[in-house]
Order: C-alpha cells, then sequence, then structure tokens
C-alpha cells in the first residue's frame, strides 16, 4: 500500500505539498499553499495554464463577442430606420486575433506570475503515483506528505459505430480551423455545444445540433425551451430525441444515421464537432497504486473537505467530475491546500454556485431547480416572467427569454433563480446574494432596483408570485 513519506530534509525532490497539474486549479493550490509558507511543487504537463485560458473560457467568449457583431448588424432592422450590414472577410485573422489574447492571458495570468511565489517549484512532466510513496514525474521521484490533484478533464468520445473514421472536431480544435466549413454537425446540446454552435452560425455557417435530450437538458424546461426557439429564429436547426445508429464518411463530409423519435433519419455535414461532455483526467496518474477511488463516471471520490479515499491525497475541480467551471475548481483547490495544510477545517459549498452558459440570449442559473426544490421536500412555489415585462427588453427591441424564480410557498424564501436574457449573466450574482442571506421573494420584491435594467426583471419577477406586473406602472414597487 503506498505511503506518503513526510520529508525528513529538504533537497530539490522534497516538498510540503505536491500539486499534480497547472491549470487554474493547479495554481490556485499552489500559491494558497505558498502564502501559508509551505514549499510547493507544480507539476504540469502540456501547455501551461490549463483547459480554461488556453482552450475553454477565454477563447471561446473571445470568438462569441467578435460574431456578436455580425448578429447585432442583421438584427439591427428590428428599429424602424435603421440600417446595417456585417460579414466575416477575414476568419483566420478572427482565429489569429483569439490565439494571441489567449497567448498574452496565458503569460500575464500563468508564466510570469510564478516567479512572484518563491515557495512554488515548476517542475514539467507528467506525474504518477509510486509504490514506494513519491511521484514519478520523468525520472525524478517528488517526494510531499501532502498531494492535490488538480489535473482537469479532456473531451469525452461516445462509443458510436463509424465515428473513428471521422475527422471529428471538439471545442479546442474547431476554434483553431483557418477556414469555415459550409455546414457543421454539433452532437451535444450542452453549453459547450450551444456555445460552440452559435459561433459557427452567426459566422455564416449551417448548424445542425443534434442531441439525445434537448438543449441545456439539466436546465429549467421553459428555459431549455426558450433557447431552443431563439436558436430556431437564428436558423440553427435542433433536433433532439436521437438514438444514434452509426456514422458513415460521404464524399468530402459526414453521415449520421440516427432515429428521429422513432423514424429513421440521415443529417449530413461537411464537420462533425463532438461536444458530448468531458471525462476526468485520471488515466496517467496510477491511482489504484494510491488506493484512489474514482466513481462510475471516472472522477475521483471525495468528501466535503476534497479528501480522496486516500490520507493526505485532495483531489479538485474537472477531475472530479463534479462542477466543472474554473471558479469552482480554483474555490475547490484553495480549500484543499488550506486542509492539507491546516487540519482540514474548510468544507466545499456549492449550495449557491452561479452558473452562465454564454449563449445569445445568455443563460443563468443559482440554487434550485423546481424539480430539485420539489425532491428535497419543499412544497413549491413559482415565478414565470417573460421578458415583455421587463422595460429594458422592451427598449431594446429584445424580448428572447424569461425569469424564473423558485420559491417555498411556507416561508416564501427564494430556493433558486433561472434567467435567459440577452445580458442575464450579469444579473444572476444579485440573485445569488439574495440566496444566500435567506432572502423572501416580498424582501426581493421590496428592494430598489434601477429603472431600464435587465437585473430588474428579478424585482419584478418576485412580485409575480402575487402579482400581476402587467398592471402595474413604471418603478412601482
Amino acid at each position: 500500500m503506498l505511503d506518503l513519506l513526510r520529508p525528513n530534509a529538504v533537497d530539490a525532490n522534497t516538498f510540503d505539498l505536491a500539486v499534480i497539474g497547472a491549470g487554474s486549479a493547479g495554481f490556485s493550490a499552489a500559491i494558497t499553499a505558498a502564502e501559508d509558507g509551505a514549499r510547493v511543487a507544480l507539476i504540469g504537463y502540456g501547455t501551461i495554464g490549463g483547459t480554461c485560458v488556453n482552450v475553454g473560457c477565454v477563447p471561446s467568449k473571445a470568438m462569441i463577442r467578435a460574431v456578436e457583431t455580425l448578429h447585432s448588424a442583421k438584427s439591427a432592422d428590428r428599429f424602424n430606420g435603421v440600417e446595417a450590414t456585417a460579414r466575416v472577410t477575414d476568419w483566420a485573422a478572427m482565429v489569429a486575433q483569439k490565439q494571441a489574447l489567449v497567448d498574452d492571458l496565458r503569460a500575464a495570468k500563468y508564466v510570469d506570475v510564478l516567479p512572484n511565489y518563491e515557495g512554488v517549484t515548476y517542475i514539467e512532466g507528467q506525474a504518477s503515483f509510486a509504490n514506494d510513496g513519491s511521484l514519478r514525474v520523468g525520472d525524478r521521484a517528488i517526494r510531499a506528505p501532502k498531494v492535490v490533484i488538480a489535473t482537469g478533464s479532456a473531451q469525452h468520445i461516445p462509443d458510436i459505430p463509424g465515428l473513428d473514421g471521422i475527422n471529428w472536431l471538439d471545442s479546442t480544435s474547431a476554434l483553431e480551423q483557418a477556414q469555415l466549413p459550409k455546414s457543421l454537425m454539433v452532437m451535444g446540446g450542452g453549453y459547450i455545444g450551444v456555445e460552440i454552435a452559435q459561433i459557427f452560425s452567426r459566422a455564416g455557417v449551417d448548424v445542425t445540433i443534434v442531441t439525445r435530450r434537448g438543449l441545456l437538458p439539466e436546465a429549467e424546461p421553459e428555459v431549455s425551451d426558450s433557447l431552443t426557439k431563439a436558436f430556431a429564429d437564428e436558423g440553427i436547426k435542433v433536433l433532439d430525441g436521437l438514438a444514434y445508429d452509426r456514422f458513415e464518411k460521404s464524399g468530402d463530409g459526414v453521415t449520421l444515421h440516427a432515429a428521429h423519435n422513432g423514424v429513421a433519419a440521415r443529417i449530413e455535414a461537411e464537420k462533425l464537432l463532438l461536444a458530448t461532455g468531458r471525462v476526468p483526467n485520471t488515466g496517467s496518474l496510477a491511482l489504484d497504486i494510491a488506493g484512489i477511488e474514482t466513481n462510475e463516471r471516472g472522477g475521483i471520490i471525495i468528501d466535503p473537505q476534497m479528501r480522496s479515499t486516500r490520507d493526505g491525497v485532495y483531489a479538485t475541480g474537472d477531475v472530479t467530475g463534479t462542477d466543472q467551471f474554473v471558479y469552482m475548481a480554483a474555490y475547490g483547490a484553495k480549500l484543499a491546500a488550506k486542509n492539507a495544510m491546516n487540519g482540514n477545517t474548510l468544507s466545499y459549498d456549492n449550495s449557491i454556485m452561479p452558473a452562465v452558459v454564454f449563449s445569445d440570449p445568455q443563460v443563468a442559473s443559482v440554487g434550485l431547480t423546481e424539480a430539485q426544490a420539489k425532491s428535497s421536500g419543499y412544497e413549491v412555489v413559482t415565478s414565470v416572467l417573460g421578458l415583455e415585462h421587463v422595460p429594458r427588453a422592451l427598449a431594446a427591441r429584445d424580448t428572447r427569454g424569461l425569469i424564473k424564480l423558485i420559491a417555498d410557498k411556507g416561508s416564501k424564501k427564494i430556493l433558486g433563480a433561472h434567467i435567459i436574457a440577452p445580458e442575464g449573466a450579469d444579473s444572476i450574482q444579485t440573485a445569488a446574494m439574495a440566496l444566500k442571506i435567506g432572502m423572501t421573494y416580498d424582501d426581493l420584491g421590496a428592494m430598489i432596483f434601477p429603472y431600464l435594467t435587465t437585473v430588474e426583471g428579478l424585482k419584478l419577477a418576485a412580485q409575480t408570485f402575487e402579482k400581476d406586473v402587467s398592471k402595474l406602472s413604471c418603478c412601482a414597487g
């Protein structure tokens, strides 16, 4: 059985803490421990900075913003007397600009940060647990009594016949394409699928999303339906309820054979993008040697203190298979490092975790869904407010979306908030604060909100529990 040894001498391979993974979570753990005076080995494999800055949040959001200008011009005629046009003249230049931003942020937020922490030693290589209690990194044996695993996740590849003969894209390679395809099939309706699908559609690509369960299947059904309608209005085809049969290469393109609501269907496109979820990066770690258990999805099992099933070994972020958001990975990493150094006194709490999908309209949520609240034993009441009742949306001539609030009937305490709106992401933290302090919908509805803002919709949605807001004057409380 593995025995993680305490260092009995200070040398180049002996540390107080070893952190495996040099992404956002790894840096958070390493910096936190170093600030507490620990000697830290930060072990990175591949491009420093991890998923978010290199191939995830930063590049996708940069491209989302770029194509937003195209949509704004296309929809300018919703204002009388306004005409505008915009088009992609050089897709490769857009991709290059995105990559320049990624390179700059990787340097500023990762590479250039390391010299500020003398207690952190960066070691490049693939780490694995060894029988003698060390971590093997190339020909080095790294010894530390405490370890934090933060190795992230990778693209999940579904087991569909014929897929191995297709030169498919993932979200990384898709945003590295120097040329736009004429058509794109996106497999998967989760947040990665909808964001990438909309980028390419707005750039002029004929996009079809194929999915078993619809768009954002974990979201409130009203939100999922609203996003599906918005996508249809933009020309993005959504085929849900599919049962996949096989792929085949057809000329320069790809064909998916499937059953759509029981009827045989043949879907063709020039390119295929897989957005079928992500799986924890654990294959190279030799977790069996360390006695570290994983769940049925391959994620490292942890307790609220971030501890794995092996004493002294912690895990955080995507490698646990839960809460796959960069800010939750960094939050968990900080807790893991502090617990490793100071006695396991801190607990992970995701009960008020805001989540955002950067589609347009944006989708944002915090707290419980209606189904979750009911399954938790609450007697639930809900409020659903269409954006046609929000003055900001009316002034913008863009009423796509809605706000849904979940509350406990007896106490009126707000249990969850779910927003789909063109500017919805910037409103969700207000709802998170309301949940944090235990506000009722009466409390939220009585608060003063600035007029002609999207966030004012939260006040109106709170009032909708017991009032018909269509009968209120502007700013009426």
